[in-house]
């Protein structure tokens, strides 16, 4: 259910807001959930299907550029762009705009191997590289580092539990009976991409079943416990960010704030998931 200014967004309404097909799809999934996603203007979800958006094309552009997936110990990086610490993490060279280190993960992605925490965030980086430009992100992410969940507190990635899982999203699917051969199996991480579409690295884009029969594939010998789909969702904090936006509102509004039925959840100023 989507509510913008205390009133329901019907599916007859959405094509007054967006031409876009993506955009449009994704509404469309808000508007058949129970969960109420509440919004002040349509300023505001439009700047969330946007990044929403870019975190696909994200998603894609990371499928395409050939960066490897590997454990953490085994970790490589661009050292023109990066330091490598010895625990696996990425530091950007003092000499490097973030966005320029960012960027070259897209382009010289033969140069990179890391596992796929790390490249979810990399991901939402790229995102908001793409919605801000580059001149919000470097001051947003100076110092930029990646290391499995750890990230800015800028980022902002908050934690939903439920099954109202929207494109731009990223899920998790949970291996509990893993082998210890293959500890890094243990689960995989995804961006939903679509309907039973998800992105994950080092598998690529692969329905639900084919990352749950993979997963499976890797449990302990004989065991019954089978791999699933969890509730855990993690998000951008949209309304954050969009606080960072050059752009004007698209759509002009002088409406009463409205509190947010949301389900969030901060841990510091960091997230970890695991």
């Amino acid at each position: 259910m989507i509510v913008v200014n205390e009133k329901i967004l019907g599916s007859n309404d959405y094509h007054h807001w967006t031409s876009s097909k993506e955009k449009m799809s994704i509404l469309e999934m808000m508007g058949q959930y129970s969960q109420k996603y509440e919004y002040q203007t349509m300023s505001e979800i439009d700047f969330e299907l946007e990044m929403r958006v870019q975190i696909m094309k994200a998603a894609v552009a990371l499928d395409r550029s050939d960066a490897e997936f590997t454990t953490l110990r085994t970790s490589i990086c661009n050292p023109r762009y990066w330091m490598r610490h010895p625990s696996g993490a990425f530091i950007i060279r003092d000499d490097v705009p973030p966005h320029a280190g960012l960027t070259d993960i897209f382009i010289s992605g033969k140069k990179y191997a890391f596992e796929c925490a790390t490249a979810m965030v990399i991901i939402f980086y790229k995102a908001i590289l793409e919605t801000l430009g580059k001149n919000v992100f470097d001051e947003l992410f100076a110092g930029l580092f990646l290391y499995d969940w750890q990230h800015d507190q800028d980022l902002d990635l908050q934690l939903h539990s439920g099954r109202d899982y929207l494109p731009g999203d990223c899920v998790y699917f949970k291996n509990p009976a893993v082998n210890p051969k293959t500890p890094y199996w243990r689960g995989e991480n995804g961006i939903m991409m679509g309907k039973n579409l998800f992105f994950g690295h080092g598998m690529g884009m692969r329905t639900s079943q084919f990352i749950i029969k993979f997963l499976n594939s890797k449990r302990l010998p004989y065991s019954q416990e089978p791999a699933y789909l969890t509730t855990d969702i993690t998000r951008m904090n949209f309304q954050y960010l969009r606080q960072f936006a050059q752009s004007g509102p698209r759509y002009p509004s002088s409406l009463p704030s409205q509190p947010s039925n949301l389900v969030r959840a901060e841990i510091g100023s960091r997230t970890y998931i695991t």
